[in-house]
């Protein structure tokens, strides 16, 4: 034996010597991270193995899997291929899939948009951010209020609904909302989480949590913000491409706050890319109104409901250049001393004019605002109380009307109908509901010729004879009278 080969033997067998070993290659290392290489071979084989009949299959060659049928094919599918398939599904199959397993769960949470919370903690945790990572339109009103769950009785308005188990109003009013500390919080939990936010209600936020929502959400396109006031309106201005946005400043029963001119004036600075606006139990007088009107020149929709603003605030609309769709909704009154005629003006682009539930009995604040909207192609009367022939007269101004709609106007006659309409030259459709004093036998052969020219003509004033006409020879008109009878 050579002395070299005495000294590898000597090495070999003491072990305390280091032996020395191959040095690494690009080979080595990539055949070391095998696991993607597992997939694939599985894949391959799998479908091999249902290709091929098992009558064909050699001794030596076995299944990769013994029972198919217990065996997850999706899981050969991506998430992404999975997630695909998944929103092709209708909405009333698609919301059970994450019964399926853990992995259906997180892709069903993937795929929600839309959601009402209804647990803040829910929120405040990051459960929510988790669950549902691609959040773009969410309600956060009933998750704010304080109520007992377990209480049978639920109190409901149009805008919210809470369980209550004492009827003190002031109790509500203090007591039904979480603090602002916690609401502040978790709004900047979601905006963190979702930063591609298209829609959001929120109730009770302050300044501070509206601008954590603007400076983290740059797509925010749609606000609706309930108990509102002027110092919170300093956050929307962070809202740089807010387009669509509710204000409420009170709500009678659950909560109170004020929205003047201060905080619509910084509205209208801070968001001048509006084109919907509504503004529900706010006050406000004429500078506010021009202040939205000078500033948000790409307004084209304008709301008010149930408004608290000060006399002479109509003659601000002329201001709105581009409106077209001027609504009222539940106002007691609309501006009882709008001023004089010559400093009214009218809004040039105006096209839509809807009163719904609205008092009517100031002839003079009609008809000013009739004036302001002089311009109108539709205008529509629904459940307006007040509206009589003399006040409907005041309709003579508009010139280019297209389109009337009454419903649930029972002072206005036929005689006061006849008088308007047949003044407006451009008149094309006709809806008259469900208003008693308008008569089809008080037609007139004028006006019965105004009818033919329509292009549409929806014609039911009185209900009652509608009934009757429908009840004939059915026989159940005549069965009440052999029970009741006049004595």
């Amino acid at each position: 034996m050579s002395c070299v080969e005495q000294e590898n033997s000597k090495e070999n067998s003491n072990p305390n010597t280091s032996v020395k070993r191959t040095p690494s290659t690009w080979t080595n290392l990539w055949l070391k991270n095998t696991k993607p290489l597992k997939n694939v071979v599985f894949t391959m084989k799998f479908q091999q193995s249902l290709s091929t009949p098992t009558s064909k299959l050699s001794k030596n060659d076995k299944p990769v899997i013994s029972n198919f049928s217990k065996f997850d094919r999706t899981l050969l599918l991506s998430d992404d291929i999975l997630l695909t398939i998944l929103s092709k599904l209708p909405l009333s199959q698609r919301n059970a899939n994450y019964l399926v397993c853990k992995r259906w769960l997180n892709l069903q949470g993937r795929l929600v948009r839309s959601l009402r919370v209804l647990d803040w903690d829910f929120l405040v945790s990051g459960r929510l951010i988790s669950r549902f990572p691609n959040l773009t339109n969410v309600d956060l009103i009933n998750a704010s209020l304080v109520s007992p769950r377990n209480s049978g009785v639920l109190l409901s308005h149009k805008f919210l609904s809470v369980h209550v188990d004492s009827w003190d109003p002031r109790f509500y009013e203090h007591n039904m909302l979480l603090p602002v500390e916690m609401i502040d919080k978790g709004l900047a939990n979601l905006a963190s989480g979702c930063p591609n936010l298209h829609r959001l209600v929120v109730i009770g936020a302050s300044e501070l949590g509206l601008l954590s929502v603007g400076e983290e959400c740059l797509t925010l396109q749609e606000l609706e913000l309930h108990k509102c006031s002027d110092n919170v309106l300093r956050g929307i201005a962070a809202c740089e491409n807010l387009q669509i946005l509710k204000l409420v400043g009170s709500l009678n029963g659950f909560y109170s706050s004020l929205v003047s001119d201060i905080g619509l004036t910084i509205l209208a600075q801070g968001c001048k890319r509006l084109v919907k606006l509504e503004l529900s139990c706010c006050a406000g007088s004429f500078d506010g109104i021009k202040a939205i009107g000078q500033c948000c020149q790409m307004l084209e929709e304008l709301t008010f409901v149930d408004h608290r603003m000060d006399d002479g605030w109509l003659a601000a609309l002329s201001y709105c250049e581009n409106l077209k769709t001027l609504r009222f909704v539940s106002c007691k009154r609309m501006d009882p001393s709008p001023g004089p005629d010559e400093y009214l003006g009218y809004c040039l682009a105006l096209e839509r004019l809807h009163l719904q539930k609205c008092q009517l009995r100031d002839k003079k604040s009609v008809r000013a605002l009739f004036r302001v909207s002089k311009a109108v192609r539709e205008v529509m009367f629904q459940d307006c109380w007040g509206l009589d022939n003399d006040i409907f007269n005041s309709a003579s101004v508009f010139r280019r009307v297209k389109f009337l709609s009454l419903e649930g106007c029972p002072l206005l006659t036929t005689e006061g109908l006849e008088y308007v309409i047949r003044s407006w030259t451009e008149l094309e459709n006709l809806s008259v509901m469900s208003c008693k004093n308008v008569k089809a036998g008080e037609v007139s052969p004028a006006l019965s010729t105004l009818f033919s020219t329509l292009k549409e003509l929806k014609w039911r004033p009185d209900t009652k004879s509608l009934l009757a006409s429908s009840l004939m020879g059915t026989g159940m008109g005549r069965k009440g009278g052999k029970f009741f009878k006049k004595a």
